[in-house]
């Protein structure tokens, strides 16, 4: 890997170890696609990204910057309109919409990664933003002054009501399907980075890559290295591609570092069961 490569690693190993509220989210994306390039540089897409945010401030006048709607519709009509960046249809499970680099470079992708486009140039004029968990769809919130709107990242930035977002739940889930206060659940920047990599991950577990599942599990714990969860799941990954002794230090940290209980239960019998075959 190259000195580049390296230091995206670094870097993400470095992201991994802030607080959540601290974690900037388009830059550790950034880093993330950077590892599937590791000879390019970030500064091209980093200008671009704050080239978006310039055009976002010079289209609202500063005495109205405290209207959520007005906020919307400046994300909106700068990026999805002008930068024309749009959710991929046609190609939905194209791991490249999972990559913000390729993200950039197409002006297409997933809910989460034009979502982390719009919440990177919201926070940078100071409006609040965030991840809206919302089932098989990802959204964003804005608030301020009292107010409150729900964007769309993928549909243009189009702003959701309830009705929609209950039209939207039933089409994801099933007709049978009501809107809860879970739906509205925020989710932190260090599991929005998580989400991403999911859809990546689960795309290479429908190919049966392997080698690839375990590469982006091990990319998640670099920037959620406590998830004892994700540990124990490298592990077993590890161990399916014959990978024992990565496997084996995954699964001893688990169980070092885990209360007693299921996941540590589980853990030693699948731990021993390893080392069997290591022998």
């Amino acid at each position: 890997m190259s000195n580049r490569g390296v230091g995206h690693i670094d870097s993400l190993a470095a992201l991994g170890r802030l607080d959540d509220a601290d974690i900037d989210l388009a830059e550790g994306a950034l880093l993330l696609a950077g590892l599937d390039r590791p000879e390019g540089d970030l500064s091209p897409f980093r200008d671009h990204l704050a080239e978006l945010v310039r055009n976002v401030k010079a289209s609202l006048p500063s005495e109205i910057t405290r209207d959520v709607s007005r906020q919307a519709r400046a994300l909106a009509d700068t990026v999805s309109g002008k930068y024309n960046y749009q959710g991929d249809t046609l190609t939905y499970d194209d791991p490249q919409n999972a990559n913000l680099i390729r993200v950039i470079e197409r002006r297409k992708g997933l809910p989460v990664t034009l979502a982390i486009l719009y919440i990177h140039v919201a926070r940078a004029q100071g409006w609040s933003a965030t991840g809206i968990n919302f089932p098989g769809h990802f959204l964003i919130r804005l608030e301020g002054n009292g107010g409150r709107v729900i964007l769309d990242p993928f549909n243009g930035g189009v702003q959701r009501d309830v009705a929609d977002l209950r039209g939207l739940l039933k089409q994801m889930t099933g007709i049978e399907s009501e809107l809860e206060p879970g739906h509205y659940a925020p989710i932190g920047n260090r599991q929005t980075l998580i989400r991403l990599l999911n859809n990546i991950k689960l795309r290479a577990i429908a190919a049966k890559e392997g080698d690839r599942v375990a590469e982006i599990l091990d990319r998640m714990l670099m920037v959620a290295p406590d998830d004892l969860s994700l540990l124990r799941e490298a592990g077993q990954c590890h161990a399916e591609i014959g990978n024992m002794r990565r496997a084996i230090e995954a699964l001893e940290a688990v169980v070092a570092r885990s209360a007693a209980g299921p996941l540590r239960r589980e853990t030693e019998a699948l731990l021993r069961q390893v080392r069997s075959r290591l022998n």
